[in-house]
């Protein structure tokens, strides 16, 4: 590959003009025993070679083997620009799935576990400005122990709603000069009822005399300007009040984002460290049962968007492929996504904030809490889960994008006279969640196990296909009775079905059903490939459209329920219920589906 892979800018909502990427060619080899710190992996060339920043499970990596690898290396040469001297270096991950070592110049430099969050190693004492510097890197990842993974396989896969596994580096690598004292990553909170942005600036260290600066600005120049002391504080703040006449809103397909500039100034009056950043000003409210943006209702016609790639897996081939696939939802009508199982990229995120596209960020945590008296062998999430989702929450803060969070999904565990390691997560994650990010709305797990009393949000998974049907269950909401997801005969032997349930009682907050729909369609299957979706097949494409319109407009119509998520965007492997196909080539009418989902105009408030 001749020009370097996502070579774009991979923080683009703290940006310095000095970094170097660090993708392309890499050195590689598997590790299948975990012996190669013993077999001397560390010092010498690998065999194989990578195409780094993708997954040695997908395509364009060069090497596509879906095995299970416990272990992989990494190796390669770099050298430091010389114009970097006197700089402290730093060396970054923005993901590595999933038990990561790096070592520079034969020296460790740093660990980190965790699939889904990005961590930085400090190269300063081993790596010289415009010296050559070689980096090794191990990654564990076995397959089958319990670890955050979304919807990666434990077996050899993919089948189901499971599929190809992640290992090793997925996401870009790059190393950025830092002065010693240095900015952190800011917190931006919009306060729309003072019409103000809020920073929080974390820093590395204090000096006499330092000071923090930071510009906010539109595309008529500077909006306001202000300073603080630095000297004591290792988290200096400054309010941004925005003049009547220059306050534009972030909003739902009307984004705006103002430029801000963020500066570390010393007591001579000089620029020690500064940084490009952006932020949106938009409020989230909920007024009883719904949710609000700016103070407005917002129906938010979401759909299940997992991330997945013919030939990247939970990698895009490039940015032009992010920027695609909010397009195309938005082409099919939704203003918005749930973010399925998959912290993605902050890229996504970027795009999602220039173009005024609404997510809910997840953690990939599917298939755990299964472990009870009914259910037996499947794995209880740890305090582990709970420290890697910090890390996500920390690097997502500011995005105006993001207008909720779900830590969990479909956990599987019914309530008995017992607190489990479930509760006490599930607890864990939403006031961790919390004390995070008060400013936007949290759902404890999305379907299923609810535990958290009067969390912000109530959901339901309803795959029924039957419109009637789907319509009968969800009829209860507007006295207070919602449809809620308790323990099924495939799940659970019928003997012991009793009074078992799932989740706490529903208890009047905002409520959507944020999984429907699943309908499978692949018009083009092939004898013996293995295809499904959710219920019985359509017959032809008149009893898709007529399935489709039905069950959105039953939520659509009903004005206690705040918005729903349909599964799902693309067809990814064996499960083709997407509304485009794997490759994002057309299945629909986009014009019919994007019709569908149109609200009536008696109940439709406000939509963006």
């Amino acid at each position: 590959m001749s020009e370097i892979p996502r070579s774009d800018y991979p923080r683009p909502q703290f940006v310095r003009d000095d970094w170097l990427c660090l993708n392309g060619e890499w050195g590689f080899e598997v590790d299948q025993g975990d012996s190669g710190i013993h077999r001397g992996l560390l010092k010498r060339a690998l065999r194989d070679t990578i195409t780094v920043p993708f997954c040695p499970e997908s395509k364009l990596s060069g090497i596509e083997n879906h095995d299970f690898y416990n272990a992989v290396w990494y190796r390669r040469q770099a050298i430091v620009p010389s114009e970097w001297a006197g700089k402290r270096i730093l060396l970054h991950f923005q993901a590595v799935d999933y038990d990561s070592t790096v070592w520079v110049n034969g020296e460790e430099v740093g660990r980190h576990r965790g699939g889904f969050s990005p961590f930085s190693c400090d190269i300063s004492e081993v790596a010289d400005a415009g010296a050559e510097i070689t980096i090794v890197l191990r990654a564990r990842d076995d397959g089958q122990k319990p670890q955050p993974r979304g919807k990666q396989a434990t077996d050899y896969g993919p089948e189901g709603a499971i599929y190809v596994r992640t290992t090793g580096i997925w996401q870009s690598v790059w190393l950025e000069p830092v002065p010693d004292i240095a900015l952190r990553r800011p917190r931006i909170s919009p306060d729309l009822a003072n019409q103000t942005f809020r920073l929080e600036q974390p820093i590395t260290g204090n000096a006499p005399g330092l000071r923090l600066r930071a510009t906010l600005s539109d595309a008529a120049g500077e909006v306001v300007s202000a300073d603080t002391s630095a000297e004591v504080d290792l988290s200096p703040r400054l309010d941004l009040p925005i003049p009547a006449d220059r306050l534009q809103l972030w909003g739902v397909g009307d984004p705006h984002l103002y430029d801000l500039d963020i500066a570390l100034i010393d007591a001579d009056g000089k620029i020690i460290d500064s940084a490009r950043s952006y932020a949106g000003m938009r409020a989230i409210s909920i007024d009883g049962v719904a949710i609000k943006i700016n103070g407005k209702t917002v129906f938010q016609r979401l759909v299940l968007d997992q991330g997945y790639y013919p030939d990247g897996i939970m990698t895009a081939p490039s940015d032009a492929a992010l920027i695609e696939d909010i397009e195309l939802s938005m082409a099919a009508g939704f203003n918005g996504a749930r973010l399925h199982q998959k912290v993605f990229e902050e890229r996504f995120l970027y795009h999602a904030d220039r173009l005024g596209y609404i997510v809910w960020g997840e953690f990939g945590d599917w298939g755990c809490g299964r472990q009870g008296p009914l259910d037996g062998e499947h794995q209880q999430p740890g305090p582990d889960y709970i420290t890697q989702w910090l890390e996500c929450l920390e690097r997502d803060y500011s995005h105006p994008s993001i207008i909720g969070w779900c830590p969990l999904n479909e956990t599987w565990q019914s309530i008995t006279d017992r607190i489990t390691a479930l509760d006490d997560v599930t607890h864990g994650l939403y006031l961790a969640t919390k004390a995070m990010d008060g400013t936007r709305p949290v759902l404890d797990a999305s379907g299923y196990s609810h535990r958290v009393p009067a969390a912000d949000v109530y959901d339901s998974h309803d795959y029924t296909q039957d419109p009637d049907e789907f319509r009968e269950r969800h009829a209860g909401l507007a006295q207070g009775q919602p449809y809620l997801n308790s323990a099924e005969s495939w799940l659970v032997p019928e003997r012991l079905m009793g009074n078992i349930r799932w989740s706490i009682p529903y208890d009047g907050q905002p409520y959507f059903v944020s999984e429907f729909g699943g309908i499978w369609w692949n018009p083009d299957v092939m004898e013996g490939e293995d295809s499904w979706g959710y219920g019985t097949r359509p017959r032809d494409l008149d009893e898709f459209y007529d399935r489709f319109e039905k069950l959105c407009a039953i939520l659509l119509d009903d004005v206690n329920m705040f918005g729903y998520c349909y599964t799902q965007l693309t067809d990814i492997y064996q499960e083709q219920n997407g509304i485009y196909k794997f490759d994002r080539g057309l299945k629909f009418d986009m014009d019919r589906i994007r019709a569908a989902q149109i609200k009536p105009a008696a109940i439709e408030l406000a939509d963006g």
